[in-house]
């Protein structure tokens, strides 16, 4: 074999080696888990601007909505999970499908634009969902809550996007102390888990939403900084969540970072790494 075509050959092979990686990594997202970044404050303090984790795809089985998506807008590429996989779109079921439990932290597709949101799961269909002077109502009955302090954080741009929090004790100058008043909220069936506000806000005080058949309501843990299912889709909100569009289950999160860019070690939040989303 002369050189050139051994150079050929390795060139060949190498192609081949990454073809083969790039499947295999496809059908591994697809089937078992999907990595997700926490771009929002929307789920604070269970889910921090930064944290990074494996959706666990195996949760409530498989639709449409397990294909991934491949959107990279600087080549041209912008290939949605319905263009590979609506085939099975459209009749609302799942393959090897399981029900999602109230209190899952649950990655989702928006029903309307297809974007991915993360968010706790606190209406089962068929319950009626309300919110009384920032309380939450299932079926009538306020959940059980439990004043725990405050949640602080320095105000400073965070993420990627550099958005600042918003902040219970606002106005707050940059670098200084922004505080948000923390409870522990306890879902029927006994989920507890952290809840914040900032005050008054018009989400506090809605109507009652009965959620459909085969559909999920769903709402941030940073009660006053997260659009959800409180506002209908005709108003740019979430609504309610059919059940294909579910897309797995956050279990853990894997690694931190407070910085702009994962690269910034010195910003990684260590205590973060392998931590378990309650």
């Amino acid at each position: 074999m002369t050189a050139k075509h051994h150079a050929g050959h390795s060139i060949l092979e190498t192609i081949k080696t990454i073809v083969y990686a790039l499947l295999i990594a496809g059908v591994f997202r697809t089937l078992f888990f999907q990595p997700f970044w926490i771009p929002s404050g929307s789920m604070k303090e269970t889910l921090l601007i930064g944290d990074f984790l494996f959706v666990n795809k195996m949760a409530y089985g498989y639709s449409y909505a397990s294909c991934p998506s491949v959107r990279l807008g600087f080549v041209g590429i912008d290939i949605d999970a319905s263009d590979i996989c609506g085939f099975l779109d459209g009749d609302n079921s799942r393959i090897l499908g399981s029900e999602p439990e109230r209190g899952d932290v649950v990655v989702f597709r928006h029903p309307v634009t297809g974007t991915d949101f993360i968010k706790r799961l606190v209406g089962l269909p068929g319950d009626r969902i309300q919110v009384k002077n920032g309380v939450l109502h299932i079926n009538g009955t306020a959940v059980a809550l439990q004043d725990d302090g405050a949640f602080q954080e320095v105000m400073e741009r965070q993420g990627p996007m550099g958005s600042y929090p918003r902040c219970e004790n606002a106005p707050v100058g940059q670098g200084a102390i922004c505080k948000k008043s923390r409870q522990i909220e306890t879902l029927p069936g006994g989920t507890e888990h952290a809840i914040l506000n900032i005050g008054n806000q018009g989400m506090d005080h809605t109507g009652v939403y009965q959620v459909p058949d085969g559909h999920y309501f769903f709402m941030g843990d940073n009660r006053d900084n997260s659009s959800d299912s409180r506002l209908p889709q005709s108003a740019g909100g979430v609504g309610f969540v059919p059940f294909e569009n579910l897309i797995g289950r956050a279990d853990r999160i894997m690694f931190s970072s407070a910085g702009r860019s994962m690269l910034f070690f010195w910003t990684w939040r260590s205590d973060r790494f392998f931590k378990g989303i309650e």
